[in-house]
């Protein structure tokens, strides 16, 4: 299992409990005995009356004591193959949960199955025509067992919703770092932006957000785990290193053109004006500055060697 599945899974098991007010909690599922036959995850439902009051599909777990879960994260497969072993992982647990009350079974129910990903493939809607119940939920019935497809892309932006809504992809997944980030603690956010496949321009306008804080202890954590995340990646110090000499010699080349701008202008006693003078210190272009000192040469003001 790679990365951003355990990163959805961990969120599952750490959100679950404290967004639905402790009406579903999260649960590894045990082994189930065929070679290995195990799904990502189980929702177990202990307050029901609670759930009615959360978005879609919480509220569709009000009649079960359990929900079995399936991820299926942005570049994951979801072919006709990929759903038959969820459908069948799903048919094992529901065999096993029979098993486990032999001889007198009491349970007659059937295993809920809720599928998260971020969209309805093509390929299911031509086969099976999902019923759509609410924004992103769908209701799949393959041979008459039905099954929940959750598409995240569709979802709303809603706290209770967070543990779905990482199963997103593409702008969708963008607009919901964007949402989250303020609403998550920080150490969150990062494993957010390491595991899951946001934009880069997504990922560096977060990244800026986390300047430095004015609680000492809040800019204490984040540079521990900064510093954390830079031990375990030393190819990203060395390309930040890289990027630091790079930035060392572009400020120097401009800080030199801007010194030697200001001299001829001084040796052909053209004042600058307060103004003129800014707009040479805010020029980060070499080009603009060169242009500007070759035009100084036989300029009859500052202000026209700075045209």
């Amino acid at each position: 299992m790679g990365q951003p599945d355990l990163f959805a899974k961990r969120t599952f098991a750490e959100e679950t409990e404290r967004l639905t007010g402790g009406a579903v909690t999260w649960q590894d599922p045990p082994e189930i005995r065929l070679e290995k036959v195990q799904s990502d995850g189980l929702l177990v439902i202990h307050r029901p009356e609670l759930l009615a009051r959360f978005t879609m599909p919480w509220p569709r777990a009000r009649g079960a004591e359990e929900v079995m879960v399936e991820l299926k994260l942005a570049g994951d497969h979801v072919d006709r193959s990929a759903i038959e072993r969820a459908l069948l992982r799903r048919q094992a647990r529901q065999l096993q949960r029979v098993e486990e009350e032999q001889p007198t079974p009491s349970w007659l129910g059937h295993e809920p199955l809720w599928l998260v990903a971020p969209h309805v493939p093509e390929w299911l809607g031509q086969a099976y025509a999902p019923t759509r119940f609410a924004p992103g939920c769908y209701r799949v019935e393959p041979l008459g067992h039905c099954f929940l497809w959750i598409a995240a892309n569709e979802l709303p932006l809603r706290d209770e919703l967070v543990a779905f809504l990482v199963a997103r992809s593409g702008r969708a997944l963008d607009e919901f770092g964007r949402w989250v980030a303020g609403r998550r603690p920080i150490e969150w956010v990062l494993s957010m932006l390491e595991y899951l496949a946001m934009s880069t321009t997504t990922r560096e306008e977060l990244l800026w957000r986390f300047g430095k804080a004015e609680d000492p202890e809040v800019e204490a954590r984040r540079q521990h785990i900064l510093e954390v995340l830079l031990e375990a990646s030393p190819q990203v110090q060395e390309r930040l290193i890289e990027k630091g000499i790079e930035k060392g010699i572009g400020e120097g080349r401009l800080a030199e053109a801007r010194a030697a701008l200001r001299r001829v202008l001084a040796r052909r006693k053209l004042d600058l004006s307060p103004e003129d003078d800014a707009r040479i210190e805010a020029c980060v272009e070499l080009a603009t500055l060169e242009r500007w000192h070759d035009q100084s040469i036989t300029a009859a003001s500052a202000s026209e060697a700075l045209r």
